[in-house]
C-alpha cells in the first residue's frame, strides 16, 4: 500500500487566490520512506520559509517507490486520478518520467538529474508544456569523483562502479566515466545493482575481485538505501566515494556533489510560482552553482588511508 503523508498549509499573501482556495498537491519519490523523508521535510521547510502556515489551505499527499522503478507508473497514476492542482516529481529521472508520461494538464515540478538527455524537458531554458524543476547534476560531476579518488589513491587501478541498469540517467553516467577513466589510468569494473536485494550479491563481487576503489552513481535506489550502503562497503574495506553529503554523514569514506536538502528547498519556489499563476513551461530548469566535498576523516582512518592534506583543504567538511 503506498504510504501516505499530508501537509496542510497556507501561504501569506496569496491574493490571487479564491478566498478559502485549498491547493491539493502531490509528491512522489522514487526513494523509500525513509530515506527520501529528508528531501520531503526540505520542501516543508521550504514552503515554511516562504510563509506557509500549517494547517491551512493546502494540503499534499506523498507517494514512495520504494527504490522499485516499477512501482512507479501505477503511482503516478493514483495522484493523477486526485485530480492535484500540481506534483513535485523528487528522486530523479524515473519519477519525472513516470509523471510526464501519465499527465500532461497537471504541472511537475521536479528534481533530476539529466533533464535533457532522459527526455523529461526538451530545453532548460524554456522547458515548455508542464514541467519545469530544478536540476541535480549527475554524470557530469562523476569525472571529477574519479579525479579525487586518484588524488585520495594514486596507486588505485581498478575501480568498482556501483550502477542501475534500469536507470537511463546510469548509461549517461556511464559514458562520461569510461572517458574519464582512460585520462585517468583506471580500469572500470561496472557492477550492477537494480533492486535493494542486489546490493550485496554486487559488493561481494567487487571484494571479490580486490577493487581498490568504489564509486557509487547517483540513483534514487542507492539514495533509498544509503545507510546499509555505507555498512556494506564498510564491510568490504573499499574505499568508496559518493555522490551526496548524507553518504559521508552516514560513515561513508567521502562524498561529492550537489547540496540536495538545498535544491528541494529550492523546490518550494517553483510550487509557490505555479500556484500563483505561472506556466511551469516558462520557467526555466534551475541549475545548481554549488558543490560539496565532504571527507569521512575517522572511515579513512580505519581503512589505513591518509588523506592528502591539500584535499582536506579544500573539503567543505570534515568529519572526526
Amino acid at each position: 500500500m503506498a504510504t501516505s503523508f499530508l501537509l496542510v498549509a497556507a501561504t501569506v499573501g496569496l491574493d490571487a487566490q479564491p478566498t478559502g482556495k485549498t491547493h491539493r498537491i502531490g509528491y512522489l519519490s522514487s526513494l523509500s520512506a525513509s530515506g527520501g523523508r529528508p528531501h520531503f521535510e526540505a520542501v516543508r521547510q521550504g514552503l515554511r520559509d516562504l510563509g506557509y502556515v500549517e494547517g491551512r489551505r493546502l494540503v499534499i499527499e506523498a507517494r514512495w517507490a520504494e527504490g522499485n522503478y516499477e512501482r512507479l507508473p501505477d503511482l503516478a497514476r493514483e495522484l493523477v486520478a486526485l485530480n492535484l492542482d500540481l506534483i513535485v516529481s523528487a528522486g530523479g529521472p524515473p519519477a519525472a518520467r513516470a509523471l510526464k508520461s501519465t499527465t500532461m494538464a497537471i504541472p511537475i515540478v521536479f528534481v533530476s538529474g539529466s533533464a535533457v538527455a532522459t527526455g523529461i524537458v526538451s530545453s532548460l531554458a524554456r522547458p515548455g508544456g508542464n514541467l519545469t524543476g530544478l536540476e541535480v547534476f549527475a554524470e557530469e560531476l562523476d569525472p571529477k569523483r574519479l579525479e579525487l579518488l586518484k588524488e585520495t589513491l594514486p596507486r588505485a587501478a581498478r575501480v568498482a562502479v556501483l550502477w542501475n541498469p534500469q536507470n537511463l540517467e546510469g548509461r549517461l553516467q556511464r559514458r562520461e566515466l569510461e572517458a574519464a577513466a582512460q585520462i585517468q589510468g583506471m580500469r572500470l569494473r561496472f557492477v550492477e545493482a537494480a533492486r535493494p536485494d542486489a546490493l550485496e550479491p554486487a559488493l561481494a563481487v567487487m571484494a571479490r575481485e580486490r577493487a581498490d576503489a568504489l564509486l557509487v552513481l547517483a540513483d534514487p535506489m542507492f539514495t533509498s538505501e544509503y545507510r546499509r550502503l555505507v555498512e556494506l562497503a564498510a564491510r568490504t574495506r573499499i574505499p568508496a566515494i559518493y555522490p551526496f553529503r548524507g553518504f559521508a554523514e552516514a560513515g561513508g569514506f567521502m562524498s561529492y556533489g550537489t547540496d540536495l536538502l538545498a535544491v528541494y528547498r529550492d523546490a518550494a519556489a517553483y510550487v509557490d510560482k505555479i500556484l500563483t499563476g505561472a506556466r511551469p513551461g516558462d520557467l526555466p530548469v534551475q541549475q545548481p552553482t554549488k558543490f560539496e566535498l565532504v571527507i569521512n576523516l575517522g572511515t579513512a582512518r580505519a581503512l589505513g588511508v591518509t588523506i592528502p592534506q591539500g584535499l582536506m583543504a579544500r573539503a567543505d567538511q570534515l568529519i572526526q
